[in-house]
């Protein structure tokens, strides 16, 4: 019988890791890291990263495999991820996918529109004007030529907004038009089942994404950051330097903000963050939920996943 893969979804904060280590103790998984940030090296605290401990108990997938000056796709995930599904299955052991980056299990399970290729000197292009002016203007330039995918697109969602005016200067036609006429890749035929956390309170969520941030400082991700930002190869034009929680520190560094600053603007950016993923999950019928703020929620995803796996 091919058992499912389960993918261990949910917003920042929820309570991931925990839940993953409850499921480590019952069957012999693997876990397959679907996260956009923890796959820099040097960059531990400030995204969370698993504890040496936490992996000895597991192999983790995915963790540690690029320097921060490297960029990293959706289609490298759903390449990596997929092998990575079939070596795993072929020991006898079971994939689990975790994590909050939803562009990532998007392209696994239903594959990726062909766009056009990215172009890193139209990059620095945008890097260099959105210094100058901001990304809200840049948002509000791109409601111009694309309206659609702007009206999807947060003013600060620079990631995406750099991508989309890329398109668009690159080949002359907007985002929306190129994901409207592109035919998408051949969908993963394995059966996939989404497992979620989501808070019954939003604002219950919110604190604790406060309280994880300050944690996080006391721990040293400040001095993680200094670390970072003295290299000069790294610059904020990078995704692994527009993460969220280190792009605010990075602005301190730099003078442009205060440390009181950078750490209330970093929480909001969280918060934003949490939201987006949130918005993106419940737009997935499919999927099971669990409250993340239940004191059983590790239990909760324990019994969901035994529907899913017999022992």
């Amino acid at each position: 019988m091919i058992l499912p893969v389960i993918c261990l979804a949910g917003p920042t904060a929820a309570g991931k890791s925990a839940a993953t280590l409850a499921l480590a103790q019952r069957w012999p998984i693997e876990v397959i890291v679907m996260d956009s940030a923890t796959i820099y090296r040097g960059m531990d605290i400030g995204t969370a990263k698993p504890s040496k401990q936490e992996q000895a108990v597991m192999p983790h997938h995915l963790l540690d495999i690029l320097d921060p000056a490297e960029r990293y796709s959706a289609a490298q995930f759903q390449s990596h991820a997929s092998q990575l599904i079939r070596q795993i299955q072929e020991r006898g052991n079971r994939p689990l996918i975790c994590g909050g980056t939803m562009l990532y299990y998007k392209a696994l399970r239903e594959g990726l529109n062909e766009l056009p290729a990215a172009d890193p000197v139209i990059r620095a292009e945008i890097d260099r004007e959105a210094q100058n002016c901001g990304w809200p203007e840049l948002h509000r330039q791109l409601s111009v030529f694309d309206p659609e995918t702007a009206a999807r697109l947060a003013p600060n969602d620079s990631q995406r907004l750099q991508r989309a005016i890329e398109i668009y200067r690159s080949s002359g036609r907007p985002m929306s038009a190129w994901l409207a006429d592109a035919r998408p890749r051949q969908e993963n035929q394995q059966k996939f089942v989404t497992l979620s956390l989501e808070p019954s309170d939003r604002l219950a969520l919110h604190a604790r994404i406060a309280t994880r941030y300050h944690t996080m400082l006391e721990a040293g991700l400040l001095e993680e950051v200094r670390t970072l930002h003295a290299r000069p190869d790294l610059n904020v034009g990078l995704p692994s330097v527009r993460c969220v929680g280190y792009r605010q520190l990075w602005d301190h560094l730099d003078g442009r903000i205060s440390i009181e600053q950078a750490i209330e603007q970093a929480v909001a950016a969280t918060r934003q963050l949490a939201k987006r993923q949130l918005t993106w999950l419940r737009s997935q019928p499919e999927r099971e939920t669990v409250d993340c703020l239940a004191t059983d929620a590790a239990m909760q995803i324990v019994d969901r996943v035994a529907r899913q796996w017999p022992l």
